[in-house]
């Protein structure tokens, strides 16, 4: 008597080889539950009332999100696991945990506004890497269609942590939080082009000058990093904006996803 899931072969016939059960990579999905723990800890502190840690973990879990997929690249170790992974991650620490941070920091102060604005900051987020997940073949590389939700939840966490850095009373800055939740969130699902730096090549040889230059940039930010940091920023929240005016002044087409309509993927897209 055989084992129904044993395979038999007979004389002169090729066995067949088992099916080999798919594992998962380690090291790029270790940097997305870092990620992705950044954000659940920032919402802890949120709850805890230590606001400027929670901004810190939102930017924490930036870096480490900006890490996984040039892990996975180097490494050579990208999967479609990774992929749906790191959107997840995405969700929760640049969407869900910069909507409720900003909700219980300053936001429930306005009543029903404050969590309709939260909620539209996190429905925007939601909606943003599910646009991303399905015009990535088709979008040009060197631009974001729309504010990437990692520069979004900065935004959101940087004006925390500075209005908490100056102890400004958040019921003062309420209003303020409120148009900038919907300013971020509302960005994101914009098609305005944002640069995505992403035709930078780490392992291109750079002039000793830029070494250089990347250290007095540390040192500016070690200044007082709440300002520095909300404040470039703010000016890359701005940035997407300034492109789209200039490609327009200039008769340059503004959209970043490619015009051909040829293939099946890109049908629909440009309507």
């Amino acid at each position: 008597m055989h084992d129904g899931n044993n395979l038999e072969t007979t004389a002169g016939e090729t066995p067949v080889a088992m099916k080999r059960r798919k594992g998962i990579y380690i090291l790029p999905n270790l940097f997305t539950l870092a990620a992705l723990f950044g954000g659940f800890y920032a919402i802890i502190m949120a709850i805890n009332g230590r606001f400027d840690l929670a901004a810190i973990g939102i930017f924490c879990a930036m870096v480490l999100d900006s890490l996984d997929g040039r892990v996975a690249r180097m490494t050579n170790t990208q999967s479609a696991f990774g992929e749906q992974m790191d959107s997840l991650s995405d969700m929760v620490s640049f969407g869900a945990a910069p909507a409720l941070i900003a909700y219980v920091w300053a936001l429930q102060g306005l009543g029903r506004w404050g969590w309709i604005a939260a909620f539209v900051y996190c429905a925007c987020a939601a909606l943003r890497l599910a646009r991303f997940n399905v015009n990535t073949a088709v979008v040009d590389k060197r631009y974001f269609q729309g504010l990437p939700s990692p520069a979004a939840a900065a935004l959101m966490a940087g004006f925390i942590w500075l209005m908490t850095d100056l102890k400004i009373d958040r019921a003062d800055v309420a209003w303020p939080m409120f148009a900038l939740a919907l300013y971020s969130g509302l960005t994101m699902v914009t098609n305005v082009p944002f640069y995505s730096f992403k035709d930078l090549h780490m392992k291109k040889s750079v002039p000793f000058v830029f070494i250089v230059l990347i250290a007095l940039g540390i040192a500016i930010v070690n200044i007082d990093p709440p300002i520095i940091i909300f404040g470039i920023f703010v000016a890359y929240g701005l940035s997407g904006y300034v492109i789209y005016i200039w490609r327009k002044t200039k008769g340059v087409p503004t959209s970043v996803i490619s015009t051909s309509k040829e293939e099946p993927d890109e049908r629909g897209l440009h309507e």
